[in-house]
């Protein structure tokens, strides 16, 4: 069979106009993917430059296939089967700038790049004062960006429209808001501070795509319905939601909804994010830790186990939606749509592949809702503490899990020292930097997420489900 790299791909030679940090998945699947939509119907005329952000990536991989790769679809969107294979063409460039950082920096030097786009997980929009001008790159992507800013700015050129799709909220404040902290740090003048806020316009976003990316299950049968082999194929939902908070200008100049494509530009998204985290992104970072620890493996399996799914029925609707201001009746609709969208068939999302960076996961997508549980109602959500108490056990010392957790080697370094305290559950819970907040001023959360480790320990997760289930 022949590899994509052997296809004869009509690759249009259009200018870089975007940067991209972030190879993974799910920038592939979702911005390159809205791109190549624009370029087919001649509305955007743009090719991407993709930076890799941290020192171990895939690019070289994707530069082993030119830079091509193919986006599958699987699912339902509106009532309609959906099933479409793409092959994606719209990389200009590969940049590894742990290799090659003086090519990094002159992605700067392009006239023709108006846009950055970036996914870094949410770990990745942080603030490391120990970063220097001079490395060569700097540790964390806003350092990274900054370096490319200054750049720009000494050639005396115009900046860019900025466009993170981290999942935090805020994101596009937050990341600007750090990039000023680095002008300070390294002393860049007060020139390059006002070209930043005069040239440059960070915007706030919502993502939404499930990508749950390479099907290593059936490749062989993916390959054979395509007719090549690709190995950095990636799987996605056909459903897409793109909302970004900031000046309209943007539509003009980044046509994605001229493309037919579902984005919105709006002035608050809050509304949004907050529907979509709470009860997307929550559901997905709460039965991950269960399901793996009882030895389930996907979405789709998760919402075919009775014991799960109801769990998961009962988060949604008993401990997430009473704490979002919405309509009753749209929160409802909502949730039924997230559900059938679990429920894909055609996509296998796996559970390993969301747990990736889950602490910060916890903070953004779990913490809000317990929190504003506790406050409101003066109770604490049972199901969701359980999961976070689940991915306690996991990062912890107790050595009874299959599955090994990755996060930043900042996070696991923590998690180490704390290992070794006597009361391995406070010392995490108290730690502000994790979760924005001490916990241990909330003495309940605490003895619950002791107690549901214990209770893990010694009946695991599924009997835990089987508990909570018939006690509703």
């Amino acid at each position: 069979m022949k590899n994509i790299k052997d296809l004869e791909i009509n690759k249009e030679n259009y200018p870089v106009k975007v940067i991209q940090f972030g190879e993974g998945n799910f920038l592939r699947a979702f911005i390159e993917w809205q791109i190549q939509q624009m370029n087919n119907k001649g509305l955007f005329k743009g090719s991407v430059a993709v930076v890799q952000p941290i020192e171990r990536g895939m690019i070289d991989c994707l530069e082993k296939q030119n830079n091509n790769y193919t986006v599958v679809l699987e699912g339902l969107l509106e009532g309609k089967k959906i099933q479409s294979d793409e092959i994606i063409s719209v990389i200009d460039c590969t940049i590894n700038p742990y290799k090659d950082f003086e090519d990094y920096l002159k992605l700067a030097d392009i006239e023709s790049v108006e846009f950055i786009f970036s996914n870094t997980t949410e770990a990745g929009i942080t603030y490391d004062a120990n970063d220097k001008l001079e490395d060569k790159p700097a540790k964390t992507y806003p350092a990274k960006l900054t370096q490319l800013l200054h750049r720009r700015f000494k050639n005396g050129m115009s900046g860019f429209q900025i466009i993170p799709c981290e999942l935090i909220e805020h994101n596009g404040v937050n990341l600007k808001k750090i990039v000023l902290q680095y002008a300070q740090l390294w002393n860049l003048g007060e020139e390059f501070v006002a070209w930043i806020n005069a040239e440059n316009n960070f915007y706030s976003t919502l993502v939404d795509r499930i990508v749950p990316g390479f099907p290593h299950d059936n490749k062989e049968e993916v390959f054979a319905r395509i007719g090549y082999e690709d190995n950095m194929l990636v799987k996605a939902e056909a459903f897409l939601l793109f909302v970004i908070e900031g000046n309209k200008k943007l539509e003009e100049l980044l046509p994605l909804k001229k493309a037919g494509l579902n984005v919105i530009v709006t002035d608050d998204m809050q509304p949004y994010r907050e529907r979509k985290v709470c009860l997307l992104n929550g559901p997905h970072t709460t039965m991950t830790p269960l399901a793996l620890l009882a030895g389930v493996d996907t979405v789709g399996d998760v919402m075919k186990d009775d014991d799960f799914s109801q769990f998961i029925n009962d988060e949604m609707y008993d401990e997430i939606s009473p704490m979002i201001a919405l309509p009753k009746d749209e929160l409802t609709m909502y949730i039924e749509a997230i559900k059938e969208r679990f429920n894909n068939p055609f996509v296998r999302h796996e559970l390993t592949s969301i747990a990736l960076n889950s602490i910060s996961k916890c903070e953004y997508r779990l913490l809000p809702t317990i929190i504003q549980n506790i406050e409101r109602t003066g109770k604490i959500p049972k199901r969701i503490t359980l999961a976070f108490a689940a991915w306690l056990y996991i990062y912890g010392p107790y050595g009874q899990t299959t599955f090994e957790p990755q996060d930043t080697s900042d996070v696991m370094a923590t998690l180490e020292e704390m290992k070794k305290s006597n009361d391995y559950v406070t010392a995490v819970l108290g730690y502000e930097a994790f979760w924005g907040i001490d916990l241990t001023k909330y003495p309940e959360l605490v003895a619950q997420v002791k107690q549901n480790i214990e209770d893990i320990q010694k009946i695991g997760t599924r009997a835990l489900f089987q508990k909570n289930n018939e006690s509703k």
